[in-house]
């Protein structure tokens, strides 16, 4: 909304709401990664009995408790943020409410949120990549198994899509989150926080989407009519 208004104004328990929401939407995002790295390594591993292990009651409950425990986890961390008292000036060195940014304007003692915070980001983001971690060395040695170039090259390209979009989401959220609060910069957190919740989720299509045939066929199709249509235009 504040955006959308070309707004700079907020409210404290605004922001502090905005956080929020944001560190659950990104607690999901990583809990869904690692539920589909999970998926692939079934995939890849087991593929003849992937929809008896896979089905839809099984997805349906792992995107649901996903999306339950995301919005759990950072409660108590906002509970904490709410305790804390603020004092002037009001002005967040960023573009949103992040934590490292708003903390800056309480005049109250941080450290225990600093500590709750980090805890908590820490804990989701490499407990999830542990299990990213742990299927993809489990998927690598199942494709060194098969005997075929192209099985392998097959196999391979099934997670070619998660691995990019898991790159991208760890590298940004590992260098803001994972590491003392002392040693971070707040116009490089802001260039990577950029990265992290603009460019990701505006790549994702694309990523996700490019690997399907029919998708490729209308990129295609659409080819071929600018370079038919250029032609035309040439000979006239």
């Amino acid at each position: 909304m504040i955006l959308a208004y070309n707004s700079k104004i907020i409210s404290i328990p605004g922001c502090i709401l905005q956080l929020y929401f944001y560190v659950s939407l990104g607690t999901i995002e990583f809990y869904l990664l690692a539920v589909m790295s999970v998926d692939r390594f079934v995939a890849i591993s087991h593929p003849l009995r992937y929809h008896s292990i896979i089905t839809n009651k099984v997805c349906l409950w792992l995107v649901l408790i996903s999306w339950v425990f995301g919005f759990i986890t950072f409660i108590y961390p906002t509970m904490l943020m709410f305790g804390l008292s603020f004092c002037g000036p009001y002005e967040v060195n960023h573009f949103f409410c992040d934590s490292s940014a708003v903390v800056k304007i309480s005049c109250s003692d941080i450290h225990q949120f600093d500590m709750v915070f980090a805890s908590f980001a820490s804990a989701v983001i490499l407990g999830s990549f542990c299990l990213t971690l742990i299927s993809y060395c489990n998927i690598f040695f199942t494709i060194l198994m098969i005997p075929s170039k192209r099985g392998k090259i097959k196999a391979f390209s099934t997670c070619t899509s998660h691995f990019t979009v898991v790159s991208l989401v760890y590298g940004s959220a590992i260098f803001i989150y994972v590491r003392p609060v002392e040693s971070s910069s707040p116009d490089l957190n802001k260039v990577v926080a950029l990265l992290n919740s603009v460019m990701t989720p505006v790549l994702n299509p694309f990523i996700y989407t490019l690997r399907n045939r029919q998708v490729q066929q209308v990129f295609r199709e659409i080819g071929m009519k600018l370079v038919s249509n250029k032609s035309s235009i040439l000979l006239r």
